[in-house]
């Protein structure tokens, strides 16, 4: 049993030179085959892939260098935004302090007006009043004078009487009539 093992291994490592023939011929049968058949097309599989990877990272630098673009843009716009917002908050609180300004000059002038209309008001008043009392004044002195004079004077005599009196008599700080005794 032994025999046939080495026989076996020998026949496997001796050099046959027509085998070798064989086996180069088939050699280049089998890659002018794979060649003409089977080569070309994977050639060309191979460069349309190449090309279409090619495009695709033309296509991905073109696309970045634009969303690149894009992002520049909407920075520029972020930033005009936000200058834009700053100055129209500026501009507001500018109008703002203006109309207050404004409306507080409206409110001194009205309430200067109310205290000049109310002083007016009491100037009138004081002058109605002082005319009231003068004529009251006129009046109880022609009462007074027609019971100390007996003999009756006319009521024009007696009015003009009472005014000169009315006149002659001094007015007080406080706006009444005093009375000499």
């Amino acid at each position: 049993m032994f025999l046939p093992s080495v026989l076996a291994a020998s026949s496997f490592v001796s050099v046959q030179p027509g085998l070798i023939f064989w086996t180069l011929v088939t050699f280049v049968i089998v890659f002018f085959v794979l060649r003409w058949k089977a080569w070309g097309p994977i050639l060309q599989l191979v460069q349309e892939r190449e090309k279409q990877i090619a495009s695709a990272i033309e296509s991905a630098k073109r696309e970045r260098a634009e969303a690149e673009k894009l992002l520049a843009d909407q920075k520029t716009a972020i930033a005009e935004a936000r200058r834009q917002a700053a100055e129209d908050t500026r501009r507001i609180q500018a109008e703002m302090e203006k109309f207050r300004e404004e409306l507080m000059a409206k409110s001194r002038k009205e309430a200067e007006d109310l205290k000049l209309s109310a002083r007016r008001e009491i100037e009138e008043q004081k002058t109605k009043a002082i005319a009231e009392v003068r004529a009251m004044a006129v009046d109880l002195s022609i009462e007074v004078a027609s019971k100390l004079i007996s003999e009756r004077m006319d009521d024009s005599k007696h009015r003009a009487l009472a005014d000169q009196f009315v006149q002659g008599l001094p007015l007080s700080g406080t706006g009444a009539v005093r009375r000499s005794a």
